[in-house]
């Protein structure tokens, strides 16, 4: 059995602006790589045919269901546990855990029994083209009936980043990516003697890399997370802590489930322009994640430190780094905006673009790029809000964002008749969105960070 340890954790001493890059860093590494093998994946597909690019980027709104599940979960156990840590509750750290691991079987049950039964419906909902339906259902069914590797993938890199351990994650991830990338081109056209799979095999490419980096993931924390102790002998699901790992998760999950409702919906009324719109705006997905992941690698370093100073009471540590990471995250997406602004071709001549999609894409990219201004500081509050225990602010920012603005205002642009006015939805959702994540940051500033410590 392993020791437990009982010394001051790093997220409590070492000086915020290190502590933030030395555990931000890994996941922002780990997460572009993440990024680029789901650029990839794309990158092959689009060599196939524009038929099978359109039907892996209808995919999206239930693999971003499936992240939304894992994810979400993940943030209410990691909250938890790093609290638990900075309260030195180490008989609740495990507990967490363990239960932790109970939810990411159940989600893998639930993806099995869609893969099974919900793939074709889905895609015969969107479109009733044959040849989209039946790449996106070979697609699809694997992803989800193969879901076991990410969702063990999640929990198990969640538990490192949670003691503060996020080098393991950058390697677990990055080796499942690099895994992904070296066999999307082999199963795709059947290199080096493998079968040639097509869309087939860009999914089985990406499960066997999540599987891998889910396995990887399982070994560092046995051998080396000392600060959990994971067993099975007289587990049984504990329905406090589930209650209290959702009562912090849920609200992700609700906020990345509406991102699927987004999608979807963006799709049903692209398609009404033309198959080629859906592409570019999946397009648009993948390379926006290029941007998006090192800010939610950001994210993903920044949650354990306010939620261990929170359960610290070190509220000038909590204060320091949300500003720190408000600085960086909109620091990379002006980055971002700059890419879309003045390489927009060059970035669709990736996915093989027509002269059509061209013409299409980039005035799309250059206007969709608007809102990554705006982005950076409320992605960096709706995680601030979930570490300290208010996660439904950040629901709430979502449902207006996606919900009450996006997809209404996108739909009543797309009545004027041009494909352009409707990307403008998104930075008119962002001026909105802006505008409550700061009421809500000045709220729960004066009505909690500041009280911190006086007691």
């Amino acid at each position: 059995m392993k020791e437990t340890i009982v010394t001051e954790n790093k997220m409590g001493i070492m000086p915020v602006n290190q502590l933030l890059i030395s555990m931000s860093l890994p996941m922002m590494i780990s997460m572009l790589v993440q990024a680029l093998y789901n650029i990839v994946d794309s990158i092959f597909v689009a060599r196939i045919s524009e038929d099978a690019l359109t039907a892996v980027s209808l995919a999206f709104p239930i693999q971003s269901l499936m992240i939304a599940l894992g994810a979400g979960m993940g943030v209410g156990v990691n909250a938890l546990l790093s609290r638990a840590l900075g309260e030195k509750d180490y008989s609740r750290v495990n507990q967490t855990a363990m239960n932790g691991i109970f939810l990411s079987l159940i989600n893998f049950g639930l993806f099995l029994l869609i893969g099974l039964l919900i793939t074709k419906p889905f895609y015969q909902s969107q479109t009733s083209n044959p040849q989209i339906i039946g790449y996106g259902i070979d697609y699809l069914t694997i992803v989800c009936c193969c879901s076991f590797g990410i969702y063990a993938q999640f929990i198990f890199e969640r538990l490192l980043q949670s003691t503060g351990k996020t080098f393991y994650t950058m390697i677990t991830q990055g080796t499942g990516a690099i895994i992904n990338i070296i066999l999307d081109p082999i199963l795709i056209f059947g290199l080096c003697g493998a079968p040639k799979l097509g869309v087939k095999g860009a999914a089985i490419a990406t499960v066997i890399g999540q599987i891998v980096a889910s396995i990887l993931a399982i070994i560092i924390n046995i051998k080396k997370n000392n600060e959990i102790h994971l067993s099975l002998k007289g587990f049984h699901p504990d329905l406090k802590t589930i209650k209290n790992i959702y009562v912090v998760g849920l609200p992700s999950i609700i906020m990345q489930s509406i991102g699927s409702i987004m999608v979807y919906g963006m799709n049903r009324i692209l398609i009404g322009f033309s198959t080629t719109a859906a592409a570019v705006f999946g397009v648009y997905f993948k390379l926006q994640s290029f941007i998006f992941m090192p800010v939610f690698g950001l994210n993903n370093g920044m949650v354990p430190i306010i939620a261990y100073n929170f359960g610290a009471r070190k509220k000038d540590r909590l204060v320091h780094t949300i500003k720190l990471s408000i600085g960086y995250a909109e620091l990379l997406m002006f980055i971002g905006f700059l890419a879309f602004q003045f390489f927009p071709r060059q970035l669709f001549g990736l996915f093989d673009a027509s002269d059509h999609m061209l013409s299409m894409g980039i005035p799309a990219l250059r206007i969709i790029s608007i809102h990554f201004l705006l982005a950076g500081f409320c992605i960096i509050c709706g995680s601030a809000f979930q570490a300290l225990g208010n996660g439904v602010y950040s629901m709430i920012v979502s449902i207006a964002r996606q919900l009450v603005v996006l997809l209404p205002a996108a739909y009543l642009l797309s009545k004027l008749g041009s494909i352009n006015y409707v990307w403008w939805a998104l930075p008119i959702a962002e001026i909105m969105s802006l505008c409550i994540s700061s009421f809500f940051m000045y709220r729960i500033y004066h009505k909690v960070i500041r009280h911190i410590g006086e007691e």
